[in-house]
């Protein structure tokens, strides 16, 4: 039986690490539940981010896709992403999944990852 999505994988070069830490620790506020020499496992209320800092060289785009945290209010995080100067390259817009409302917004990450906010609506 599935019971969801235990974590996300994804690889950065060594040199990466500072900034993987400060967009994710830092800015987002992840905490991080497990580290070990090759890599670090944040800690998300719905489940976990894994980093492997053992990557030769830039993985190529798609890699993933993207990945989306649920959150409260994605404006607010556009807001915060935008004090960082990070790229917002889709919304924030309603949307429509199914049965689903939703508020969306799209930032790219340290690695060039996409990073998704998805605020549930009513």
């Amino acid at each position: 039986m599935i019971k969801g999505i235990h974590h996300v994988s994804m690889k950065c070069r060594p040199e990466q690490l500072e900034k993987v830490r400060d967009f994710y620790c830092r800015m987002l506020g992840l905490p991080v539940c497990a580290e070990w020499e090759t890599g670090f496992l944040l800690d998300t209320p719905a489940g976990k981010v894994e980093f492997f800092t053992n990557a030769q060289e830039d993985l190529p785009k798609g890699t993933i896709r993207h990945f989306a945290f649920e959150v409260d209010d994605v404006d607010a995080y556009i807001r915060l992403c935008k004090e960082n100067n990070l790229e917002i390259f889709m919304g924030p817009k309603d949307v429509v999944l199914g049965d689903i409302k939703a508020r969306v917004a799209f930032t790219y990450g340290p690695l060039g990852e996409e990073v998704e906010f998805f605020e549930v609506k009513g």
